[in-house]
């Protein structure tokens, strides 16, 4: 019986850190705010580069890499690239956006929405 309830308990624990830790992640995102930023850590943290998003169709490819994205703009959108000069694979973010990026994003260009 108390082998029993130990592993149940280890259980519950687990569970409960596993919870504790999507907050704090969920939380880790900067606040909403009009513009396109890119963030050199996943969540939304390390080095912001901030997207211009009135430059239509230019390649842009920052001093670091991005692992996530967030976007708030009417009328533009971002592609990021998994390479430099705006190639290998793509990603589109939409003109509402706050996510980790699906791979490190070495290249972007801002695309109407």
């Amino acid at each position: 019986m108390r082998i029993r309830t130990a592993a149940a308990s280890a259980t519950m624990a687990a569970a409960l850190i596993g919870l504790g830790a999507g907050t704090a992640g969920a939380a880790g995102w900067p606040p909403l705010q009009e513009g396109g930023y890119l963030y050199a850590g996943s969540n939304g943290t390390g080095t912001v580069t901030v997207v211009d998003l009135d430059d239509f169709g230019t390649c842009h490819t920052p001093a670091k890499a991005s692992l996530s994205i967030q976007i708030v703009a009417g009328s533009s959108s971002v592609v990021v690239y998994s390479g430099t000069g705006c190639t290998g694979a793509s990603w589109a973010s939409g003109s509402l956006t706050q996510s980790n990026l699906p791979w490190a994003a070495l290249s972007y260009r801002v695309v109407p929405a």
